[in-house]
């Protein structure tokens, strides 16, 4: 059984597990955990403020990520979204699964607008943000608060439905 959930300290051993093969042997992405100081503190650097990070996990194995980073003025940037490939596609809809608890998340804690960067060969990943109705825009559209990775090279941005409940 699928379950979505705040991670705790404890994942990121299992979260590192999920997210580094996906970036160095799926998508040949020269990145290694040591480059990724937020996988090492993650309670500390996106769960705060108006941010979070996810799981997925099927009978306690962790099979999927998602982060959003509080940037500031109503603002937030998704990082992190890893998908095991065995449960990647609409069949299983671990990436669905995973946004929808976010932009929930979102909604309901005011942001107004999400900003992304993924990397030119994330193909299907940009298919799916252009399906959830994420919009392309240009480097220079980003708010300066973005945390800009050094391997993105497409950018994009959601405006946010605000939660009225």
């Amino acid at each position: 059984m699928l379950r979505i959930r705040a991670s705790t300290p404890a994942d990121e051993a299992a979260i590192a597990a999920v997210i580094l093969p996906i970036q160095q042997a799926e998508f040949s992405v020269p990145i290694t955990l040591a480059d990724q100081p937020d996988l090492q503190d993650i309670a500390n650097f996106y769960q705060h403020g108006r941010g979070n990070f996810w799981v997925a996990e099927i009978s306690g194995k962790i099979i999927g990520t998602i982060a959003l980073l509080d940037i500031g003025n109503q603002e937030a940037a998704l990082r992190k979204m890893f998908v095991v490939s065995q449960y990647r596609g609409r069949e299983h809809g671990i990436a669905q699964y995973l946004l929808t608890e976010l932009l929930t998340w979102a909604a309901k804690k005011g942001i107004a607008t999400i900003y992304l960067g993924t990397t030119a060969q994330f193909l299907a990943a940009q298919r799916f943000y252009e399906k959830s109705g994420f919009s392309e825009i240009a480097k220079s559209g980003l708010p300066s608060s973005f945390p800009v990775m050094a391997v993105d090279s497409k950018f994009y941005k959601l405006t946010v439905q605000p939660d009225t409940t």
